[in-house]
């Protein structure tokens, strides 16, 4: 009786919005914000892509483990002891950033972080169902929906925005460097703005040191890179000497010809960076180099030499170096302007992952409260290894004896075959500048633009998919829905052959793309829901979204080094081809003309 009390009293608004929100936003962290956080911190696109695929790994395996929080303990502790764990991860990360071997610890850490949240998610949902009556469950399917999305809109944009607000905000006034070429000579001037009394970077002239491998052993000498940053962090480094042959023939023949590399047809250019005085309070200052306007043809060393520098108290009275290169092909003079920002990029990150944090570590207090406590929510008495051997055997044993499951495997498998390598690389080709194929926008602005206007288009998206799906059914609304999902990535073709900056223009493509992305997803999720109708329901949708994320998963695994190895312009062409692959999955599933119209109206009593 003190439990129904209990649950009576606790109103569903007061924990499913903050359940949910509390859902999303370890998923955004995992497989988003990593991504962005280590882009800024100078990490190459191809370890990027490669090690942050992995992180998709617990979502797929998630199927292994969840009888286990069904049988052992309740949702509700499995579902605040994980919001706990989430606290301490998130902690973990940001007090590791500073750290010099800081992309392999927080990768670790990442790992842990994304098998909790996936623990999190198999709890939260499981106590969704226990915590809510059937006509509840309905009703309140579409706040639980919302919140989530609202996660992603707050992990995607406002945790961005923030982290961009405190980069532009810390360190010191950009610097500001012109690179001058003609046929006949290459020359630079600093024209940075320097205030009297403030400490400020300056460009300067060098003639004792000329190629590529000096550059970089002066540098690392110096301590301005890290070595792991030479040869882990910027893998492309050794690509002359370690370049393997299949990677050549694919460079060589779907590589961008006109791409700018650098060759020996090329002429070079060494400027010096120096720091006017000793960083104050012995905090160290990292510097930033990207191409700011002008000249293309004009262009930094980026791919074979980090343009990522740190000033510290024991090397600030040393001159770093970078490399530039002027096309062979100038006739007359031009020019181009490069801007090196030294905003304080691992502190702004290090108060994002504190802020997520206090956040979870609030979350779990407040949920030790607000869960009602079901009496359907109970561990299972006599638990036994024999026992949860027989409820896997079974389950998995029925789930692949369903009718089309081969069909259905590849659909869940290709499906979004394009999308699982552009959501890789869209965030590094947004902060990438312009002179390697990027866009140039700031962290705020990417910030804003996917993480705000985009999940505004997803969210619409959505919604009429799902309306539409409910008036006509699902089998109805497949091939409109196939087209929504896939060529709307044609506006990323357009923004890097143009490469526009204009935020006007990228709020626009990025809305359509992200509409598109979100009226189709609704054939993606309501396909799964088809597929898993029968007996052991819950545990065959479990599987069906194991395989999803392992969609995700491969091909984001190598998205990088394709991109790496054929360019921005030639990548995304190449996801449009791969679209072919969804159109010819889509073909051979079977779907009842009345599903989705049924289940609508389920949910609408």
């Amino acid at each position: 009786m003190k439990e129904k009390a209990l649950n009576k009293s606790k109103n569903p608004w007061l924990w499913i919005p903050s359940l949910y929100f509390a859902e999303g936003i370890p998923y955004v962290a995992v497989m988003t914000l990593s991504v962005i956080m280590y882009k800024r911190l100078g990490i190459s696109n191809t370890d990027i892509a490669l090690y942050t695929g992995w992180l998709y790994l617990p979502w797929v395996i998630k199927p292994f483990w969840s009888p286990f929080v069904d049988l052992i303990k309740t949702k509700r502790w499995w579902t605040v002891a994980m919001q706990f764990i989430l606290a301490i991860g998130f902690a973990a990360i940001a007090f590791l950033i500073p750290a010099s071997l800081f992309f392999r610890l927080t990768l670790a850490v990442f790992w842990i972080v994304a098998l909790t949240s996936a623990t999190h998610d198999i709890a939260a949902d499981g106590f969704y169902m226990h915590g809510l009556t059937t006509h509840q469950q309905s009703l309140y399917v579409g706040i639980r929906s919302t919140f989530y999305r609202i996660a992603t809109v707050v992990g995607q944009g406002l945790l961005v925005i923030l982290a961009g607000i405190v980069e532009t905000n810390t360190g010191l006034e950009p610097a500001k460097l012109e690179i001058k070429a003609s046929a006949e000579k290459i020359t630079s001037a600093d024209i940075s703005t320097k205030k009297d009394g403030e400490t400020y970077f300056s460009f300067v002239n060098v003639e004792d040191i000329s190629t590529l491998q000096e550059i970089k052993e002066a540098n690392v000498k110096n301590k301005f890179v890290e070595p792991e940053e030479v040869s882990s962090s910027t893998p492309s480094a050794n690509v002359d000497k370690s370049e393997g042959n299949f990677t050549k023939w694919v460079r060589d023949n779907f590589g961008e010809k006109n791409r700018k590399t650098s060759s020996l047809s090329d002429r070079t250019y060494v400027v010096g960076v120096r720091l006017s005085e000793q960083p104050k309070d012995n905090n160290p200052i990292a510097l930033n180099v990207t191409f700011k306007e002008g000249d293309q043809s004009i262009r930094l060393e980026q791919n074979k030499l980090s343009t990522h520098l740190n000033f510290t108290t024991e090397n600030w009275d040393k001159t770093a170096y970078l490399l530039f290169y002027a096309d062979k092909n100038i006739k007359e003079e031009t020019s181009a302007i490069f801007e090196g920002v030294s905003g304080n990029i691992p502190i702004a990150w290090l108060l994002v992952f504190v802020t997520m944090s206090i956040f979870f570590l609030v979350t779990a207090i407040y949920h030790s409260w607000a869960l009602p406590k079901p009496e359907s929510d109970k561990a299972v008495t006599g638990v036994t290894a024999s026992n949860i051997m027989k409820e896997f055997v079974a389950t998995f044993k029925s789930f692949f004896s369903k009718k089309g499951v081969i069909p259905a495997i590849l659909f869940m498998l290709l499906y979004r075959l394009p999308e699982a390598q552009l959501v890789k690389l869209i965030n590094p080709f947004m902060l990438d500048p312009q002179d390697v194929g990027g866009l140039g926008l700031t962290t705020g602005q990417v910030g804003f633009v996917y993480g705000t206007i985009g999940i505004l288009g997803l969210t619409i998206g959505g919604i009429l998919g799902g309306i539409a799906a409910a008036r006509n059914g699902l089998k109805k609304w497949l091939w409109p829905m196939v087209c929504a999902i896939t060529l709307p990535d044609l506006v990323y073709v357009f923004l890097s052959y143009v490469q526009s900056s204009d935020l006007l223009v990228v709020n626009l493509c990025i809305f359509i793309e992200q509409f598109g992305y979100g009226f189709g997803f609704t054939a993606y999720m309501l396909y799964l829901i088809y597929f898993s109708e029968g007996e052991h329901k819950t545990s065959h949708y479990a599987i069906c979204t194991g395989f999803m994320a392992l969609g995700m998963m491969l091909p984001g695994m190598m998205a990088g080094w394709l991109q790496e190895t054929i360019g921005y312009k030639h990548f995304f062409v190449w996801a449009m081809i791969c679209c072919i692959v969804t159109f010819v999955v889509c073909a051979f599933i079977h779907i009842d003309p009345e599903f989705g119209k049924k289940e609508i109206k389920k949910e609408k009593v």
